[in-house]
């Protein structure tokens, strides 16, 4: 048993990754209403023995924690600057450009109830070709589960009704900030 997995056991959670270990692939984690999310998901994911990198306000990324962060997959995510490349294309060029990369973004963007979710995971997946696995972390029943892909069709509006729709029977930790309406 690895040590991620045995963390995990000890604390009461379960862990179900059922989706292939795609060279390259984005994983869509939701619900996300506390900074647990993050821990949680990198030891779900290190505990089926798979790496996947995350994007992290660029805020965190100071000395060390930053050392840390990108040790372990961390991309920091600058505040928009006028004139620079938007982070929707940098992440397709960084797809483009490589053989293996997994990357876990948070639709919802914050930790704070937000109906409007982003949209740029979508745009990335079908830019670049690549699969979106639907991961969820579901507190009530101490589950994280990747079981499912999704294949976005290029109509943003019914795809985020479909993943919204996935992701409405899970419970974060917090659960008054989330929803899929």
């Amino acid at each position: 048993m690895n040590i991620a997995r045995g963390i995990l056991r000890l604390f009461g959670w379960s862990v179900s990754i059922t989706v292939p270990d795609y060279p390259k692939c984005i994983i869509c984690v939701a619900p996300h209403t506390s900074n647990w999310d993050f821990i949680l998901g990198e030891l779900a994911y290190a505990s089926v023995g798979r790496k996947a990198g995350f994007l992290m306000k660029e805020s965190w990324f100071f000395w060390p924690l930053g050392c840390f962060f990108r040790a372990i997959g961390g991309i920091a995510v600058p505040r928009r600057r006028p004139g620079s490349a938007s982070l929707t294309d940098f992440i397709i060029e960084k797809f483009r450009n490589t053989d293996k990369m997994s990357i876990a973004i948070t639709p919802e963007g914050t930790r704070s109830r937000t109906s409007d979710w982003h949209t740029g995971f979508l745009h990335i997946a079908e830019s670049a070709g690549v699969p979106i696995a639907l991961g969820a972390i579901d507190f009530p029943s101490k589950r994280i589960m990747i079981e499912q892909t999704f294949t976005p069709t290029g109509d943003i509006d019914a795809d985020m009704r479909s993943i919204k729709a996935f992701y409405s029977k899970f419970t974060g930790k917090y659960p008054d900030k989330f929803t899929t309406e």
